[in-house]
Protein backbone atom coordinates (compact mmCIF):
# COMPACT_ATOMS: atom_id res chain seq x y z
CA UNK A 1 0.00 0.00 0.00
CA UNK A 2 1.34 3.51 -0.27
CA UNK A 3 -0.78 5.82 1.67
CA UNK A 4 -1.99 8.99 0.02
CA UNK A 5 -3.89 11.86 1.13
CA UNK A 6 -7.72 12.79 0.12
CA UNK A 7 -7.27 13.49 -3.84
CA UNK A 8 -9.45 16.64 -4.82
CA UNK A 9 -12.68 15.90 -7.06
CA UNK A 10 -11.91 16.69 -10.80
CA UNK A 11 -13.55 19.74 -11.49
CA UNK A 12 -15.88 18.29 -14.46
CA UNK A 13 -16.90 15.71 -12.03
CA UNK A 14 -17.90 18.68 -9.30
CA UNK A 15 -20.01 20.62 -12.01
CA UNK A 16 -22.13 17.30 -13.14
CA UNK A 17 -22.46 15.95 -9.75
CA UNK A 18 -23.33 19.53 -8.17
CA UNK A 19 -25.95 19.57 -11.27
CA UNK A 20 -27.24 16.12 -11.04
CA UNK A 21 -28.01 16.09 -7.06
CA UNK A 22 -28.66 20.00 -6.26
CA UNK A 23 -29.24 19.01 -3.17
CA UNK A 24 -26.68 16.48 -2.44
CA UNK A 25 -26.50 12.96 -1.99
CA UNK A 26 -25.60 10.73 0.88
CA UNK A 27 -22.13 9.75 -0.84
CA UNK A 28 -21.43 13.47 -1.51
CA UNK A 29 -22.00 14.60 1.89
CA UNK A 30 -19.79 11.60 2.89
CA UNK A 31 -16.75 13.13 1.18
CA UNK A 32 -17.77 16.58 1.87
CA UNK A 33 -18.36 16.51 5.74
CA UNK A 34 -16.93 13.34 7.08
CA UNK A 35 -14.22 12.31 4.39
CA UNK A 36 -11.12 12.09 6.96
CA UNK A 37 -12.87 9.21 8.16
CA UNK A 38 -11.86 7.01 4.81
CA UNK A 39 -7.61 7.51 5.27
CA UNK A 40 -5.75 5.22 3.83
CA UNK A 41 -2.73 5.42 6.57
CA UNK A 42 -5.36 3.61 8.96
CA UNK A 43 -5.32 0.09 7.38
CA UNK A 44 -1.30 0.51 6.78
CA UNK A 45 -0.85 -2.39 9.54
CA UNK A 46 -2.46 -5.34 6.79
CA UNK A 47 -0.73 -4.27 3.67
CA UNK A 48 2.79 -5.09 3.31
CA UNK A 49 5.84 -3.15 1.63
CA UNK A 50 6.47 -4.98 -1.46
CA UNK A 51 4.29 -5.93 -4.41
CA UNK A 52 1.92 -4.38 -6.71
CA UNK A 53 0.50 -1.62 -5.43
CA UNK A 54 -2.67 -1.84 -4.24
CA UNK A 55 -5.90 0.08 -4.61
CA UNK A 56 -6.74 2.92 -1.63
CA UNK A 57 -8.00 0.71 1.21
CA UNK A 58 -9.63 4.31 2.05
CA UNK A 59 -11.75 4.04 -1.07
CA UNK A 60 -12.79 0.58 -0.79
CA UNK A 61 -13.66 1.63 2.88
CA UNK A 62 -15.94 4.72 1.44
CA UNK A 63 -17.48 2.19 -1.62
CA UNK A 64 -18.36 -0.48 1.21
CA UNK A 65 -19.81 2.05 3.58
CA UNK A 66 -22.13 3.50 -0.30
CA UNK A 67 -23.12 -0.43 -0.30
CA UNK A 68 -24.42 -0.41 2.37
CA UNK A 69 -26.81 2.32 2.35
CA UNK A 70 -28.54 0.97 -0.66
CA UNK A 71 -28.06 -2.65 0.05
CA UNK A 72 -26.06 -3.60 -2.88
CA UNK A 73 -24.09 -6.85 -3.63
CA UNK A 74 -20.05 -6.76 -4.70
CA UNK A 75 -20.92 -6.76 -8.27
CA UNK A 76 -23.37 -4.01 -8.16
CA UNK A 77 -21.43 -1.75 -5.83
CA UNK A 78 -18.73 -1.80 -8.85
CA UNK A 79 -21.31 -0.73 -11.30
CA UNK A 80 -22.04 1.86 -9.79
CA UNK A 81 -18.62 3.46 -9.00
CA UNK A 82 -18.37 2.89 -12.50
CA UNK A 83 -21.81 4.63 -13.53
CA UNK A 84 -23.03 6.76 -10.56
CA UNK A 85 -22.16 10.44 -10.62
CA UNK A 86 -22.17 11.08 -6.68
CA UNK A 87 -19.74 7.94 -6.10
CA UNK A 88 -17.11 9.39 -8.37
CA UNK A 89 -17.35 12.55 -6.67
CA UNK A 90 -17.08 10.52 -3.37
CA UNK A 91 -14.24 9.13 -4.52
CA UNK A 92 -12.51 12.10 -6.70
CA UNK A 93 -12.96 9.98 -9.85
CA UNK A 94 -12.85 11.62 -13.32
CA UNK A 95 -16.07 11.13 -15.04
CA UNK A 96 -14.42 8.40 -17.63
CA UNK A 97 -12.98 6.00 -14.81
CA UNK A 98 -13.93 2.72 -14.95
CA UNK A 99 -13.59 1.94 -11.26
CA UNK A 100 -12.65 -1.31 -10.70
CA UNK A 101 -13.39 -5.27 -10.53
CA UNK A 102 -16.00 -6.58 -8.16
CA UNK A 103 -13.49 -9.15 -6.10
CA UNK A 104 -11.47 -6.20 -4.96
CA UNK A 105 -14.16 -6.07 -1.95
CA UNK A 106 -14.00 -9.29 -1.27
CA UNK A 107 -10.09 -9.22 -0.59
CA UNK A 108 -10.39 -6.30 1.25
CA UNK A 109 -13.04 -7.59 3.59
CA UNK A 110 -11.01 -10.43 4.20
CA UNK A 111 -7.45 -8.83 4.81
CA UNK A 112 -9.44 -6.63 7.38
CA UNK A 113 -10.62 -9.33 9.36
CA UNK A 114 -7.24 -11.22 9.12
CA UNK A 115 -5.76 -8.19 10.73
CA UNK A 116 -8.68 -7.78 13.19
CA UNK A 117 -9.52 -3.77 11.88
CA UNK A 118 -13.17 -4.23 10.49
CA UNK A 119 -14.33 -1.83 13.23
CA UNK A 120 -11.56 0.54 12.14
CA UNK A 121 -13.40 2.76 10.04
CA UNK A 122 -16.73 2.78 13.11
CA UNK A 123 -14.20 3.78 15.12
CA UNK A 124 -12.93 6.82 13.48
CA UNK A 125 -16.14 7.82 12.45
CA UNK A 126 -16.67 8.17 16.04
CA UNK A 127 -13.71 10.26 16.85
CA UNK A 128 -14.40 12.41 14.23
CA UNK A 129 -18.08 12.88 14.87
CA UNK A 130 -17.27 13.61 18.29
CA UNK A 131 -14.86 16.30 17.80
CA UNK A 132 -17.61 18.08 15.31
CA UNK A 133 -19.63 18.01 18.17
CA UNK A 134 -22.15 15.22 16.86
CA UNK A 135 -21.70 12.66 19.84
CA UNK A 136 -20.39 13.05 23.54
CA UNK A 137 -20.81 11.14 26.74
CA UNK A 138 -22.79 11.87 29.33
CA UNK A 139 -26.34 11.81 27.46
CA UNK A 140 -28.69 9.45 26.64
CA UNK A 141 -28.55 6.46 24.85
CA UNK A 142 -30.71 2.95 24.01
CA UNK A 143 -30.03 -0.42 22.86
CA UNK A 144 -31.94 -3.55 21.57
CA UNK A 145 -31.00 -6.78 19.85
CA UNK A 146 -32.34 -8.25 16.71
CA UNK A 147 -31.79 -12.09 15.48
CA UNK A 148 -29.48 -12.08 12.10
CA UNK A 149 -30.13 -15.39 10.11
CA UNK A 150 -26.98 -17.04 8.73
CA UNK A 151 -25.72 -17.39 5.11
CA UNK A 152 -25.37 -21.18 5.20
CA UNK A 153 -28.20 -23.76 4.77
CA UNK A 154 -30.30 -25.03 7.68
CA UNK A 155 -29.57 -28.47 7.72
CA UNK A 156 -31.41 -30.94 9.80
CA UNK A 157 -29.15 -33.73 11.35
CA UNK A 158 -29.18 -36.16 8.94
CA UNK A 159 -28.40 -33.35 6.44
CA UNK A 160 -25.74 -32.46 8.74
CA UNK A 161 -24.31 -35.69 9.20
CA UNK A 162 -23.98 -36.44 5.57
CA UNK A 163 -23.05 -32.64 4.14
CA UNK A 164 -19.58 -32.85 6.83
CA UNK A 165 -18.77 -36.36 5.37
CA UNK A 166 -19.19 -34.48 1.83
CA UNK A 167 -17.49 -31.25 2.74
CA UNK A 168 -14.43 -33.36 4.37
CA UNK A 169 -14.23 -35.60 0.84
CA UNK A 170 -14.38 -31.92 -0.99
CA UNK A 171 -11.42 -30.80 0.59
CA UNK A 172 -9.49 -34.13 0.71
CA UNK A 173 -9.92 -34.35 -2.91
CA UNK A 174 -8.34 -31.28 -3.54
CA UNK A 175 -5.43 -31.36 -1.10
CA UNK A 176 -4.77 -34.98 -1.51
CA UNK A 177 -5.97 -36.29 -4.50
CA UNK A 178 -3.49 -39.00 -5.14
CA UNK A 179 -3.90 -40.23 -1.06
CA UNK A 180 -7.80 -40.19 -1.41
CA UNK A 181 -8.55 -42.92 -3.88
CA UNK A 182 -6.03 -44.95 -1.76
CA UNK A 183 -8.42 -45.42 1.49
CA UNK A 184 -11.97 -45.14 -0.54
CA UNK A 185 -13.65 -46.41 -3.45
CA UNK A 186 -14.41 -43.29 -4.99
CA UNK A 187 -16.99 -44.19 -7.69
CA UNK A 188 -18.93 -45.36 -4.33
CA UNK A 189 -18.61 -42.22 -2.52
CA UNK A 190 -18.74 -39.79 -5.45
CA UNK A 191 -22.34 -41.55 -5.91
CA UNK A 192 -23.06 -41.11 -2.60
CA UNK A 193 -21.72 -37.99 -1.50
CA UNK A 194 -21.06 -36.34 -5.04
CA UNK A 195 -24.63 -33.78 -5.16
CA UNK A 196 -25.01 -31.99 -2.10
CA UNK A 197 -26.82 -33.86 0.93
CA UNK A 198 -30.53 -32.47 0.67
CA UNK A 199 -33.85 -33.46 2.04
CA UNK A 200 -35.57 -33.65 -1.19
CA UNK A 201 -33.19 -36.27 -2.75
CA UNK A 202 -33.42 -38.26 0.70
CA UNK A 203 -35.66 -41.43 0.89
CA UNK A 204 -38.94 -41.04 2.34
CA UNK A 205 -39.55 -43.61 4.73
CA UNK A 206 -38.53 -43.33 7.97
CA UNK A 207 -36.53 -46.93 8.19
CA UNK A 208 -34.44 -45.77 5.31
CA UNK A 209 -33.69 -42.45 6.36
CA UNK A 210 -32.28 -44.29 10.01
CA UNK A 211 -30.22 -46.68 7.79
CA UNK A 212 -28.60 -43.32 5.61
CA UNK A 213 -27.88 -42.51 9.33
CA UNK A 214 -25.69 -45.21 10.26
CA UNK A 215 -24.16 -45.49 7.06
CA UNK A 216 -23.23 -41.38 7.65
CA UNK A 217 -21.69 -42.01 10.72
CA UNK A 218 -19.68 -45.80 9.68
CA UNK A 219 -18.45 -43.53 6.57
CA UNK A 220 -17.09 -40.35 8.70
CA UNK A 221 -15.47 -42.74 10.74
CA UNK A 222 -13.90 -44.86 8.36
CA UNK A 223 -12.41 -41.72 6.42
CA UNK A 224 -11.22 -39.75 9.84
CA UNK A 225 -9.41 -43.58 10.79
CA UNK A 226 -7.66 -43.51 7.40
CA UNK A 227 -6.75 -39.40 7.88
CA UNK A 228 -5.24 -40.61 11.33
CA UNK A 229 -3.61 -43.78 10.34
CA UNK A 230 0.14 -43.89 10.85
CA UNK A 231 0.86 -43.98 7.22
CA UNK A 232 -1.48 -41.02 6.27
CA UNK A 233 0.36 -37.74 5.59
CA UNK A 234 0.69 -36.44 8.94
CA UNK A 235 -0.84 -33.08 7.90
CA UNK A 236 -3.84 -34.01 6.84
CA UNK A 237 -5.31 -34.18 9.86
CA UNK A 238 -4.73 -30.03 10.22
CA UNK A 239 -7.13 -29.63 7.32
CA UNK A 240 -10.16 -27.47 8.85
CA UNK A 241 -12.78 -29.71 6.88
CA UNK A 242 -10.88 -33.00 8.99
CA UNK A 243 -11.38 -30.78 12.69
CA UNK A 244 -15.14 -30.24 11.77
CA UNK A 245 -16.19 -33.50 10.53
CA UNK A 246 -13.84 -35.11 13.49
CA UNK A 247 -16.31 -32.86 15.88
CA UNK A 248 -20.11 -33.39 14.34
CA UNK A 249 -19.18 -37.06 14.80
CA UNK A 250 -18.30 -36.91 18.13
CA UNK A 251 -21.56 -34.54 18.78
CA UNK A 252 -24.35 -36.20 17.07
CA UNK A 253 -22.74 -40.37 17.06
CA UNK A 254 -21.94 -42.80 20.06
CA UNK A 255 -19.95 -46.05 19.02
CA UNK A 256 -20.63 -48.77 21.44
CA UNK A 257 -19.85 -52.66 21.12
CA UNK A 258 -22.75 -55.05 21.63
CA UNK A 259 -22.92 -58.69 23.01
CA UNK A 260 -20.80 -60.08 20.54
CA UNK A 261 -18.13 -57.43 20.70
CA UNK A 262 -19.34 -56.10 17.34
CA UNK A 263 -18.65 -52.00 16.90
CA UNK A 264 -21.74 -50.44 16.42
CA UNK A 265 -22.11 -47.00 15.38
CA UNK A 266 -25.27 -45.04 16.20
CA UNK A 267 -27.12 -41.65 16.19
CA UNK A 268 -27.46 -39.92 19.52
CA UNK A 269 -30.56 -39.29 20.84
CA UNK A 270 -31.60 -36.54 22.93
CA UNK A 271 -33.43 -38.30 25.43
CA UNK A 272 -31.46 -40.77 26.21
CA UNK A 273 -27.64 -40.36 25.22
CA UNK A 274 -27.77 -36.62 25.61
CA UNK A 275 -26.60 -33.86 23.02
CA UNK A 276 -24.04 -30.98 23.87
CA UNK A 277 -25.59 -27.67 24.60
CA UNK A 278 -26.53 -25.40 22.25
CA UNK A 279 -23.67 -22.93 22.37
CA UNK A 280 -21.24 -25.54 21.51
CA UNK A 281 -23.01 -27.29 18.39
CA UNK A 282 -22.06 -27.47 15.27
CA UNK A 283 -25.09 -26.76 12.93
CA UNK A 284 -23.50 -26.63 9.03
CA UNK A 285 -19.57 -27.08 8.26
CA UNK A 286 -19.49 -24.34 6.48
CA UNK A 287 -20.27 -22.11 9.12
CA UNK A 288 -18.62 -23.16 12.32
CA UNK A 289 -19.85 -20.27 13.99
CA UNK A 290 -23.76 -20.00 14.02
CA UNK A 291 -26.06 -21.09 15.86
CA UNK A 292 -29.77 -22.66 16.68
CA UNK A 293 -31.68 -20.66 19.12
CA UNK A 294 -35.65 -19.38 20.17
CA UNK A 295 -36.92 -16.71 21.44
CA UNK A 296 -40.34 -16.62 22.75
CA UNK A 297 -42.74 -19.45 21.38
CA UNK A 298 -42.47 -18.40 17.65
CA UNK A 299 -39.09 -17.30 17.02
CA UNK A 300 -36.58 -19.88 15.82
CA UNK A 301 -33.50 -19.39 14.15
CA UNK A 302 -29.94 -20.41 13.23
CA UNK A 303 -27.60 -17.61 12.76
CA UNK A 304 -26.15 -14.93 15.42
CA UNK A 305 -27.63 -12.23 17.12
CA UNK A 306 -26.88 -8.02 16.79
CA UNK A 307 -26.92 -5.38 19.25
CA UNK A 308 -27.24 -1.45 18.48
CA UNK A 309 -26.87 0.73 20.22
CA UNK A 310 -27.44 4.76 19.38
CA UNK A 311 -27.68 8.40 20.69
CA UNK A 312 -31.07 9.51 21.72
CA UNK A 313 -31.02 12.94 23.42
CA UNK A 314 -32.98 15.70 22.24
CA UNK A 315 -31.44 18.84 23.24
CA UNK A 316 -28.30 17.78 24.96
CA UNK A 317 -25.97 18.16 21.70
CA UNK A 318 -25.98 20.37 19.17
CA UNK A 319 -23.92 21.88 16.87
CA UNK A 320 -22.82 25.58 16.18
CA UNK A 321 -21.65 25.20 12.53
CA UNK A 322 -25.27 23.31 11.62
CA UNK A 323 -26.99 25.28 8.75
CA UNK A 324 -29.62 26.93 10.38
CA UNK A 325 -27.76 27.40 13.61
CA UNK A 326 -28.40 25.55 16.57
CA UNK A 327 -29.87 22.37 16.20
CA UNK A 328 -30.04 18.84 17.68
CA UNK A 329 -27.73 16.35 16.99
CA UNK A 330 -29.51 13.42 15.07
CA UNK A 331 -29.76 10.09 16.76
CA UNK A 332 -26.20 8.05 15.60
CA UNK A 333 -25.27 4.45 16.04
CA UNK A 334 -21.99 4.29 18.77
CA UNK A 335 -21.79 0.84 19.12
CA UNK A 336 -22.32 -2.27 17.31
CA UNK A 337 -21.81 -5.76 18.91
CA UNK A 338 -22.15 -9.37 17.49
CA UNK A 339 -22.48 -12.52 19.10
CA UNK A 340 -23.43 -16.03 18.70
CA UNK A 341 -27.54 -16.65 18.89
CA UNK A 342 -27.26 -18.54 22.06
CA UNK A 343 -25.46 -15.70 24.11
CA UNK A 344 -28.38 -14.03 25.98
CA UNK A 345 -29.08 -10.67 25.98
CA UNK A 346 -28.14 -9.72 29.32
CA UNK A 347 -24.36 -10.85 28.71
CA UNK A 348 -23.43 -8.44 26.11
CA UNK A 349 -24.66 -5.20 28.56
CA UNK A 350 -20.97 -5.11 30.19
CA UNK A 351 -18.65 -5.61 26.90
CA UNK A 352 -21.30 -2.73 25.73
CA UNK A 353 -20.31 -0.18 28.71
CA UNK A 354 -16.64 -1.05 28.06
CA UNK A 355 -16.73 -0.75 24.57
CA UNK A 356 -18.20 2.93 25.33
CA UNK A 357 -15.49 3.40 28.21
CA UNK A 358 -12.92 3.16 25.26
CA UNK A 359 -14.42 5.20 23.26
CA UNK A 360 -15.48 8.35 25.68
CA UNK A 361 -18.71 7.83 25.23
CA UNK A 362 -20.53 6.17 28.28
CA UNK A 363 -24.29 7.44 28.37
CA UNK A 364 -25.21 9.16 31.76
CA UNK A 365 -28.70 6.64 31.45
CA UNK A 366 -28.35 3.45 29.41
CA UNK A 367 -31.76 2.21 27.99
CA UNK A 368 -32.28 -1.38 27.96
CA UNK A 369 -34.59 -3.94 26.57
CA UNK A 370 -32.23 -6.96 27.21
CA UNK A 371 -34.01 -9.29 29.45
CA UNK A 372 -33.94 -8.91 33.03
CA UNK A 373 -29.47 -7.96 33.90
CA UNK A 374 -28.79 -9.33 37.51
CA UNK A 375 -27.71 -7.02 40.30
CA UNK A 376 -24.50 -7.79 39.50
CA UNK A 377 -24.96 -6.18 35.57
CA UNK A 378 -27.14 -2.92 37.33
CA UNK A 379 -23.95 -2.95 39.70
CA UNK A 380 -20.75 -3.04 37.37
CA UNK A 381 -23.04 -0.19 35.37
CA UNK A 382 -23.13 2.14 38.19
CA UNK A 383 -19.52 1.51 38.47
CA UNK A 384 -19.10 2.99 35.29
CA UNK A 385 -21.42 6.07 36.07
CA UNK A 386 -24.05 4.56 34.22
CA UNK A 387 -28.20 4.27 35.26
CA UNK A 388 -29.50 1.69 33.68
CA UNK A 389 -33.17 2.35 32.94
CA UNK A 390 -34.34 -1.31 32.01
CA UNK A 391 -36.69 -4.07 33.70
CA UNK A 392 -35.37 -5.36 36.69
CA UNK A 393 -36.41 -9.44 37.43
CA UNK A 394 -38.87 -8.94 40.06
CA UNK A 395 -39.26 -11.47 43.33
CA UNK A 396 -40.39 -14.88 42.20
CA UNK A 397 -41.42 -16.24 45.35
CA UNK A 398 -44.95 -17.82 45.65
CA UNK A 399 -45.27 -14.94 48.02
CA UNK A 400 -44.38 -12.28 45.40
CA UNK A 401 -46.66 -13.93 42.70
CA UNK A 402 -49.71 -14.05 44.53
CA UNK A 403 -49.71 -10.61 46.06
CA UNK A 404 -50.29 -12.07 49.65
CA UNK A 405 -47.93 -13.39 52.14
CA UNK A 406 -44.53 -12.09 53.45
CA UNK A 407 -42.48 -11.71 50.19
CA UNK A 408 -39.00 -10.53 50.80
CA UNK A 409 -39.62 -7.13 50.98
CA UNK A 410 -40.95 -8.01 54.50
CA UNK A 411 -37.99 -9.05 55.74
CA UNK A 412 -35.27 -7.07 57.60
CA UNK A 413 -31.45 -7.99 56.24
CA UNK A 414 -28.90 -7.04 58.85
CA UNK A 415 -25.40 -7.54 56.60
CA UNK A 416 -23.44 -6.31 59.80
CA UNK A 417 -24.87 -9.40 62.08
CA UNK A 418 -24.95 -11.43 58.96
CA UNK A 419 -29.02 -11.89 60.52
CA UNK A 420 -31.94 -11.64 59.11
CA UNK A 421 -35.95 -10.57 60.79
CA UNK A 422 -39.35 -11.96 59.58
CA UNK A 423 -41.82 -9.81 60.06
CA UNK A 424 -42.97 -11.63 63.56
CA UNK A 425 -39.52 -10.68 65.12
CA UNK A 426 -37.81 -14.05 64.72
CA UNK A 427 -34.44 -13.93 63.59
CA UNK A 428 -32.97 -16.42 61.26
CA UNK A 429 -30.58 -19.48 62.71
CA UNK A 430 -28.42 -19.46 59.92
CA UNK A 431 -26.66 -17.27 57.15
CA UNK A 432 -24.69 -19.56 54.22
CA UNK A 433 -22.98 -17.96 51.44
CA UNK A 434 -23.23 -20.02 48.12
CA UNK A 435 -22.92 -20.13 44.35
CA UNK A 436 -26.01 -20.73 42.33
CA UNK A 437 -25.90 -20.48 38.40
CA UNK A 438 -22.66 -18.98 38.78
CA UNK A 439 -23.52 -15.96 40.74
CA UNK A 440 -22.74 -15.35 44.90
CA UNK A 441 -25.70 -15.44 46.89
CA UNK A 442 -26.53 -15.97 50.57
CA UNK A 443 -29.16 -18.72 51.86
CA UNK A 444 -30.55 -17.67 55.03
CA UNK A 445 -32.79 -20.56 57.18
CA UNK A 446 -35.03 -19.80 60.19
CA UNK A 447 -35.10 -23.19 62.60
CA UNK A 448 -38.43 -25.26 62.49
CA UNK A 449 -39.08 -24.64 66.51
CA UNK A 450 -39.92 -21.33 65.28
CA UNK A 451 -41.50 -21.19 62.38
CA UNK A 452 -43.51 -24.46 63.26
CA UNK A 453 -45.53 -22.85 66.03
CA UNK A 454 -45.95 -19.33 64.21
CA UNK A 455 -49.05 -18.12 63.67
CA UNK A 456 -48.31 -16.49 60.30
CA UNK A 457 -46.79 -19.87 58.72
CA UNK A 458 -49.67 -19.69 56.46
CA UNK A 459 -48.48 -16.85 54.94
CA UNK A 460 -44.55 -17.24 54.93
CA UNK A 461 -44.01 -20.35 54.06
CA UNK A 462 -45.78 -23.36 51.65
CA UNK A 463 -43.48 -26.37 53.05
CA UNK A 464 -45.48 -28.43 55.09
CA UNK A 465 -42.92 -29.62 57.35
CA UNK A 466 -39.69 -27.22 57.21
CA UNK A 467 -38.86 -23.86 57.72
CA UNK A 468 -38.91 -20.36 55.68
CA UNK A 469 -35.61 -20.49 53.46
CA UNK A 470 -34.31 -16.68 51.92
CA UNK A 471 -32.07 -16.29 49.17
CA UNK A 472 -30.64 -13.15 47.81
CA UNK A 473 -27.62 -11.91 46.68
CA UNK A 474 -24.69 -9.75 49.09
CA UNK A 475 -24.88 -6.65 50.69
CA UNK A 476 -23.74 -4.39 47.31
CA UNK A 477 -25.68 -6.74 44.67
CA UNK A 478 -28.92 -6.75 47.02
CA UNK A 479 -28.85 -2.83 47.37
CA UNK A 480 -28.36 -2.22 43.45
CA UNK A 481 -31.29 -4.86 42.84
CA UNK A 482 -34.25 -3.48 45.21
CA UNK A 483 -33.44 0.10 44.55
CA UNK A 484 -34.28 -1.27 40.86
CA UNK A 485 -37.38 -2.82 41.72
CA UNK A 486 -38.59 -0.01 43.42
CA UNK A 487 -38.18 2.33 41.17
CA UNK A 488 -39.43 0.79 38.20
CA UNK A 489 -42.96 0.53 39.87
CA UNK A 490 -43.34 4.27 39.97
CA UNK A 491 -45.32 5.98 37.02
CA UNK A 492 -42.37 8.33 36.41
CA UNK A 493 -40.33 5.35 35.93
CA UNK A 494 -42.98 3.68 32.83
CA UNK A 495 -43.06 7.28 31.36
CA UNK A 496 -39.17 7.59 30.93
CA UNK A 497 -38.80 4.22 29.57
CA UNK A 498 -41.32 4.64 26.33
CA UNK A 499 -37.82 6.38 25.76
CA UNK A 500 -36.61 3.25 24.74
CA UNK A 501 -38.90 2.53 22.53
CA UNK A 502 -37.49 4.32 19.52
CA UNK A 503 -34.95 1.66 19.11
CA UNK A 504 -37.51 -0.44 17.30
CA UNK A 505 -37.38 1.89 14.52
CA UNK A 506 -33.48 2.11 14.28
CA UNK A 507 -33.60 -1.68 14.07
CA UNK A 508 -36.09 -1.67 11.12
CA UNK A 509 -34.47 1.41 9.51
CA UNK A 510 -30.99 -1.21 9.31
CA UNK A 511 -33.17 -3.76 8.04
CA UNK A 512 -35.01 -1.92 5.44
CA UNK A 513 -31.53 -0.02 4.50
CA UNK A 514 -28.92 -2.57 5.04
CA UNK A 515 -30.46 -5.91 5.20
CA UNK A 516 -28.79 -6.20 8.75
CA UNK A 517 -31.12 -9.38 9.30
CA UNK A 518 -29.96 -11.61 6.93
CA UNK A 519 -26.00 -12.17 7.20
CA UNK A 520 -24.29 -11.82 3.95
CA UNK A 521 -21.14 -13.55 4.72
CA UNK A 522 -19.94 -16.88 6.73
CA UNK A 523 -18.47 -16.47 10.18
CA UNK A 524 -18.59 -14.26 13.24
CA UNK A 525 -15.67 -11.77 12.20
CA UNK A 526 -17.10 -11.73 8.81
CA UNK A 527 -20.65 -10.70 9.67
CA UNK A 528 -19.92 -8.64 12.77
CA UNK A 529 -18.14 -6.79 9.69
CA UNK A 530 -21.26 -6.63 8.13
CA UNK A 531 -22.66 -5.01 10.90
CA UNK A 532 -20.08 -2.36 11.68
CA UNK A 533 -20.68 -1.08 8.02
CA UNK A 534 -24.44 -1.79 8.20
CA UNK A 535 -24.10 0.97 11.03
CA UNK A 536 -21.87 3.20 9.50
CA UNK A 537 -24.47 3.47 6.42
CA UNK A 538 -26.92 4.21 8.63
CA UNK A 539 -24.93 6.65 10.43
CA UNK A 540 -24.25 8.35 7.09
CA UNK A 541 -27.96 8.43 5.96
CA UNK A 542 -28.91 9.74 8.99
CA UNK A 543 -26.09 12.77 8.67
CA UNK A 544 -27.04 13.44 5.10
CA UNK A 545 -30.57 14.24 6.09
CA UNK A 546 -29.44 16.40 9.25
CA UNK A 547 -26.95 18.00 7.08
CA UNK A 548 -29.21 19.13 4.29
CA UNK A 549 -31.95 20.01 6.40
CA UNK A 550 -34.50 17.13 4.45
CA UNK A 551 -36.97 15.87 7.13
CA UNK A 552 -37.21 12.33 7.80
CA UNK A 553 -40.56 10.76 4.85
CA UNK A 554 -43.96 10.62 6.65
CA UNK A 555 -45.47 7.02 6.92
CA UNK A 556 -47.31 6.12 3.77
CA UNK A 557 -51.15 6.65 4.10
CA UNK A 558 -53.64 4.72 2.05
CA UNK A 559 -56.47 6.23 0.22
CA UNK A 560 -58.92 4.36 3.00
CA UNK A 561 -57.01 6.00 5.79
CA UNK A 562 -57.32 9.28 4.86
CA UNK A 563 -60.93 9.16 4.07
CA UNK A 564 -61.54 7.43 7.24
CA UNK A 565 -59.66 10.65 8.91
CA UNK A 566 -61.42 12.86 7.08
CA UNK A 567 -65.06 12.01 7.37
CA UNK A 568 -63.88 11.79 11.51
CA UNK A 569 -63.01 15.64 11.23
Amino acid sequence: MRPRSWVQVPDQTVLVARAAFPNGSVAMSARDHVGEVFTDEQFAAAFGVRGAPAESPGALALVTALQYTENLTDRQAAQMLARAIDWKYALGLELTDPGFDASVLSKFRTRLVEHGLEEQVFTRMLAVLTGKGLIAAGGRQRTDSTHVISAVRDLNRLELAGESVRACLEALSVAAPGWLPTVIDVGEWAYRYGPRIDSWRLPASQAKRDRLTQVYGADAVALLRAVFAAEAPVWLAELPAVQTLRTVLVQNYLITTDGRGREVIRRREADTDGLPPARARITSPYDLDTRWAAKGDDLFWNGYKVHLSETCDTDAVTNTTAPGGHRPAPNLIVNVATTAATVPDVKTTTAIHQQLHSHNLLPAEHYLDSGYPSAETITTAQAFGVTLVTPALLDQSAQARAGTGYDKTAFTIDFDTRQVTCPQGHTSSSWSPATQRGAEVIVVGFTRTTCRPCPARALCTTAKRGSRMLTFYPRDLHHALSTARTQQTSQDWADKYKLRAGVEATINQTLDITGIRHARYRGLAKTRLQHVFSAIALNLARLHTWWTEHPLPTARISHLQRLDHALAA
